[in-house]
């Protein structure tokens, strides 16, 4: 094991404040512990000294849970592919690095305090659209209906996001459309999705847009940050079933404004 001497410009923001960048020494930091735990060490000496700790979010420690959003040198999660924060170890960082630790930045994520933001507009999108109604309440009603392998894992590929918003960190125009279309493509590629589908996929979208988040021009930066390497091809696959269901949608209404005029 060996320690470090880091040099860490850390972000100190209130909310509805205007922020700034805090100079932090980070002694003798062993280059075993992740970044959280930097983070921990730091925050028990500021506290000793009398100062205010730096506030983050953090929850599992195992990468499954989403809560640790920082942008670590420009990079969400940092400069490791397929990383989240507190899976990243600070052997990746040498003796003397000045690390600059931000909040992921957008509209839709308004800073809370330090590096935390709420993250709520990511809920909201869930809640808008993201559930099936059939039963699964045990094991037989799971399994009642057979799904094929293809699309099982298709189907898993989708659910490994974790909702964490490197993806809109990371974009430029903090465009929501690689968790958005995870969420949904989980869940339109599976048989127990269909009746659900194009309302699902529709609310969506739609909340989405009223979040404030921005839209997406296919620069694939979202794709590049995730930490679960989620694939843009599920952006492609959103665009086509909210095309669908829109024309399908706007099909029905004219039929009913015609029945209606009758």
């Amino acid at each position: 094991m060996s320690l470090l001497n880091l040099h860490l410009k850390v972000w100190r923001q209130h909310r509805g404040q205007p922020g700034h960048f805090q100079d932090i020494e980070a002694r003798e930091i062993p280059d075993h512990a992740s970044f959280l735990e930097m983070m921990d060490i730091v925050n028990e000496r500021l506290i000793t000294s009398g100062q205010d700790p730096v506030a983050f979010d953090h929850d599992c420690r195992e990468g499954i849970c989403g809560m640790c959003s920082m942008q670590i040198n420009g990079v969400p999660h940092g400069p490791e592919r397929a990383t989240t924060t507190c899976q990243l170890h600070m052997r990746h960082f040498r003796e003397g690095d000045t690390i600059w630790i931000e909040p992921f930045r957008a509209k839709a994520f308004p800073v809370v305090k330090d590096l935390m933001v709420d993250r709520g507009a990511f809920d909201r999108i869930q809640q808008a659209g993201g559930f099936i109604t059939v039963r699964t309440g045990s094991a037989p009603d799971a399994n009642a209906i057979p799904i094929g392998k293809e699309v099982a894992d298709a189907a898993m590929d989708a659910a490994a996001c974790i909702g964490c918003g490197a993806c809109v960190a990371a974009c430029k125009n903090a465009s929501a459309m690689l968790f958005v279309s995870a969420k949904a493509g989980q869940l339109n590629s599976l048989p127990q999705g269909q009746p659900e589908k194009d309302r699902r996929t529709l609310a969506m979208v739609r909340q989405m847009d009223k979040e404030g988040f921005g839209h997406c021009t296919n620069h694939y930066e979202c794709e590049a940050a995730c930490p679960k390497e989620i694939s843009v091809r599920w952006i492609t696959k959103l665009n086509r079933d909210y095309a669908a269901a829109g024309l399908r949608e706007a099909f029905v209404g004219r039929q009913e404004a015609a029945e209606g005029g009758d």
